[in-house]
C-alpha cells in the first residue's frame, strides 16, 4: 500500500475517532518516561550523559518494535496506519482551540482564560481578550507543526518507525526540555534531538502557511522576525503563520511567574476569535495540501 494512501487513512482515522479517550499509548509512555527520569535524574542531579541514556532507553526499543511490527505480512499496513493515527493530534487541536474562540465571542473571558490554559504553559489568569486570542493562535500554529505536520513528514520519510521515533522524542522534549534547575542538564539531549527532528518539517510548515495565506507578508516575517525568536523551529512557523494570517502575535508573556520579553511576530490587526478560527483553518488546509501533493506524487511516479 502506498505511503500516500496510508497517510490519508491515518488522517481520516484521526478525523473520525480523535485521540483515544482511554489507554492512549502516549499517556502510558509518559508514565514510563517519568519513572526513567526519577531513576536517572533524582533531585535534578542528572548530567547530560544521563539524559542521553534516558532518551535511548525510552525511545529506541519502542522504535525497533514498531519497525518489526510494520514488517509483518498481511497486517504491517495496519500497524503503519495505527502508528500515524496515534501520533496525530489534528482533531484534538481543533477540539481545544475552538472553545477558546467561542468563549471570546460570548464575552466569557474567564472561560476563555481557562480553556487557553489547557493549550499553553504561560500564566493565563490575568490575560485580556486579545492576549488570550494571541496565545491560542500561537498555539494552533505551533502545535499544528509539532503534532500534525511533523508527524506526517516522518511517516512519509520512514513509515511507522519514523513517526514513532518522532512522536516519542517530541513527547520527551515536552516533559524534559526545560531550561530550569531540574532539567537544564538532563533534558539537553531531548531538547536538541527534538530540534533536529523538527528542523526540516518546521520550515516546510512555514512555507505551507505562507503559500496558503498572505504569501509576501508571511515570507517577510519569516525572514526578519524568526531569527529573533528563542526556538529555532517555532520562530519560522509562528512568524510565517502570523504573517499569513495578517495578525500580530508574540510579545511579552508571563511563564511560571516570570515575565518573558518575546519578539513581536506577524503584522496587522490584533489577534481575536476570528484569528483563532483562521489559524485552525490554515492548519486544516495545509494538511489537505500535503495529502494532495502526496497523492499526486504517488500517481506521477507510479
Amino acid at each position: 500500500m502506498s505511503v500516500a494512501l496510508l497517510s490519508v487513512a491515518g488522517v481520516a482515522l484521526d478525523a473520525l475517532l480523535g485521540e483515544p479517550k482511554r489507554n492512549h499509548p502516549l499517556v502510558a509512555f509518559g508514565r514510563f518516561a517519568e519513572r526513567i527520569e526519577q531513576r536517572l535524574n533524582a533531585a535534578g542531579r542528572g548530567w547530560r550523559s544521563h539524559g542521553v541514556t534516558a532518551w535511548f532507553i525510552a525511545v529506541v526499543p519502542l522504535t525497533l518494535i514498531a519497525t518489526l511490527l510494520s514488517w509483518l505480512p498481511l497486517i504491517g499496513w495496519l500497524v503503519e496506519v495505527l502508528a500515524l493515527y496515534c501520533a496525530l493530534g489534528l482533531r484534538s487541536l481543533g477540539e481545544h482551540v475552538e472553545p477558546v474562540a467561542q468563549a471570546l465571542r460570548s464575552d466569557n473571558l474567564d472561560e476563555a482564560r481557562r480553556r487557553v490554559g489547557y493549550l499553553v504553559s504561560r500564566q493565563t489568569s490575568e490575560l485580556d481578550s486579545t492576549e488570550v486570542a494571541r496565545a491560542a493562535t500561537e498555539s494552533v500554529l505551533e502545535n499544528g507543526s509539532d503534532a500534525v505536520f511533523a508527524a506526517i513528514f516522518w511517516f512519509v520519510v520512514l513509515g511507522a518507525p519514523g513517526v514513532v521515533l518522532y512522536r516519542l522524542s517530541n513527547t520527551l522534549d515536552a516533559m524534559w526540555g526545560y531550561r530550569n534547575e531540574r532539567f537544564e542538564r538532563f533534558g539537553w539531549a531531548a531538547a536538541k534531538i527534538d530540534d533536529l527532528l523538527n528542523y526540516i518539517p518546521a520550515r516546510l510548515v512555514a512555507l505551507t502557511y505562507a503559500l496558503l495565506g498572505n504569501t509576501r507578508l508571511a515570507l517577510r516575517c519569516w525572514r526578519t522576525q524568526a531569527p529573533k525568536w528563542d526556538s529555532p523551529n517555532a520562530g519560522p512557523v509562528m512568524a510565517a503563520g502570523a504573517g499569513a494570517l495578517g495578525v500580530e502575535l508574540g510579545g511579552p508573556a508571563i511563564y511560571h511567574g516570570e515575565l518573558h520579553e518575546r519578539a513581536t511576530l506577524g503584522e496587522g490587526v490584533p489577534a481575536d476569535a476570528d484569528a483563532i478560527d483562521r489559524g485552525w483553518q490554515l492548519v486544516q488546509r495545509g494538511v489537505w495540501l500535503w495529502l494532495l501533493i502526496l497523492c499526486l506524487g504517488t500517481e506521477f511516479y507510479a
